[in-house]
């Protein structure tokens, strides 16, 4: 399992560099600070995909706690949200060391 989390996160962070190098090119090449949403970024990859950003951004007469988040996360940098996954998938495959070294029962 933390085999799994780790090549998750791995495919995370490699992704989320590829963004910001896409976002740093196009804030030079526009001479000010171009940043793409979470949104924009998973509706590139697919008509299923944008579909389900359309479904999730659509107005609901009772939207649950989790809709609104994912709302609010749709629309932060891509980057910054890949890599905060990146991170917590990390932190949760990350073992600690032994205390008393590499050679303890």
């Amino acid at each position: 399992m933390r085999f799994l989390l780790r090549m998750l996160s791995f495919v995370f962070l490699v992704v989320g560099v590829l963004i910001a190098s896409v976002d740093t090119i196009q804030s030079v090449s526009a001479s000010e600070v171009v940043l793409t949403p979470l949104g924009v970024a998973v509706a590139s990859i697919g008509q299923s995909a944008l579909d389900t950003v359309q479904s999730l951004e659509k107005a609901q007469a009772e939207p649950a706690m989790w809709t609104r988040s994912i709302r609010w996360l749709l629309v932060q940098p891509a980057f910054a949200v890949l890599f905060a996954f990146a991170l917590l998938l990390w932190m949760l495959a990350y073992r600690r060391p032994a205390p008393a070294g590499r050679f303890s029962a």
